[in-house]
């Protein structure tokens, strides 16, 4: 600051010049590297591929423009030596102006970032489109925080009893929320380790199976066959065994058709008729090729297995219908029989009574 006054001692005694002249200098330098250096490095990344670089300048530029003209005033305003009830809030309404403008900058360009680094699973399995939303609330509760803690310590407001509050208020709304806080934590788990995902059918370990619509930070919504929608709390999600159909490398998902024939059945011909079902079934996929097991002999059947895969897990009613159709019309077209369980009644005595009953019947049907 000694330097600064000597040189400026050249110019006159004048302080209100001297100062004058620094604001211009602020401008003058501000305008120089917003319009020269700002620009020719935005030139310079045009040249390459990616839109990173470009979005970081672009949003650059107005932070750096007027954090230079703010220095520049508030050196003025030290030249002048204004008085202190005036420099009290001059000085801090300059920087909660220009807090303002980083802590604008930080949001959107933690916004490019979490958002690019999302599109690019490889790097962060945590963060995908799914979590996104969960990591920039994060980022944004972070970035305004702080900043609400560094205006306030411009203003010189002590954060001690506003520490202490927040903590007391926290631990009161945790015992009061354990529940949504449990439903919450479980639901970044679920987003994080991804046991399904939106489009999926998964089984629940209480019999419900549907397609998963949403998965928010409370519950996930399931949509069944007969298009009901429920709302399981994540907290239950995270606890419980669930059954994706729709996991592994392939959407593909595999259909039995279990039937049963008569001991007299020829179990070479009933293997021929099912594989010509499955041939002829054409939502069965080719690959894997459908199998044909014998699988028991049973009470009264020789039990059999037919086994296909499915594109799709929703198609998995209605495929099965039309196999077991097709297998019904087979069986009856080549004399197949398909057994049913069968009970017969033998009578080894009758109870006196009922023995008298009958004997006195016969007597009065004879004639008198």
């Amino acid at each position: 600051m000694q330097q600064l006054r000597h040189y400026l001692g050249f110019i006159g005694d004048n302080l209100f010049l001297q100062a004058g002249i620094v604001v211009l200098a602020s401008f003058l330098f501000a305008w120089i590297l917003d319009k020269v250096v700002i620009s020719w490095v935005r030139r310079m990344t045009e040249r390459t591929d990616g839109k990173f670089d470009d979005q970081l300048i672009e949003l650059l530029h107005q932070p750096l423009f007027y954090s230079v003209v703010v220095f520049g005033i508030s050196v003025a305003s030290k030249i002048i030596q204004l008085p202190e009830h005036v420099g009290g809030y001059i000085f801090p309404v300059l920087y909660t102006f220009l807090l303002v403008l980083w802590t604008m900058f930080f949001i959107r360009i933690t916004r490019i970032i979490l958002r690019r680094t999302a599109e690019n699973e490889k790097h962060f399995k945590v963060l995908h489109m799914q979590t996104l939303p969960l990591f920039e609330n994060l980022a944004l509760i972070i970035i305004i925080v702080l900043s609400i803690y560094y205006i306030l310590s411009t203003w010189k407001i002590d954060m001690s009893a506003w520490l202490a509050s927040a903590g007391i208020v926290g631990i009161a709304v945790g015992f009061a929320a354990k529940d949504t806080l449990a439903n919450l934590f479980s639901g970044v788990f679920i987003m994080a380790d991804a046991p399904y995902k939106i489009k999926d059918y998964i089984v629940l370990e209480t019999g419900e199976r549907g397609e998963v619509t949403n998965i928010g930070l409370r519950s996930t919504r399931i949509l069944t066959r007969d298009h009901i929608e429920i709302t399981v709390p994540n907290s239950v999600m995270g606890n419980t065994k669930i059954i994706n159909e729709s996991a592994g490398p392939s959407t593909k998902s595999r259909i039995r058709a279990k039937i049963g024939c008569s001991y007299d059945s020829d179990i070479d011909l009933v293997q021929k008729v099912l594989m010509e079902v499955a041939q002829e079934e054409n939502e069965l996929c080719r690959y894997p090729a459908p199998i044909i097991r014998f699988r028991n002999f049973g009470a009264s059947s020789l039990d059999f297995e037919l086994m296909g895969w499915i594109d799709l897990p929703a198609n998995r009613g209605r495929i099965l219908h039309q196999i077991n159709n097709a297998i019904y019309n087979k069986f009856a077209e080549n004399n197949i029989e398909i057994p049913y369980s069968k009970q017969d009644l033998y009578i080894k005595e009758l109870p006196p009574s009922l023995m008298k009953g009958t004997s006195d019947d016969k007597d009065s049907e004879q004639p008198s």
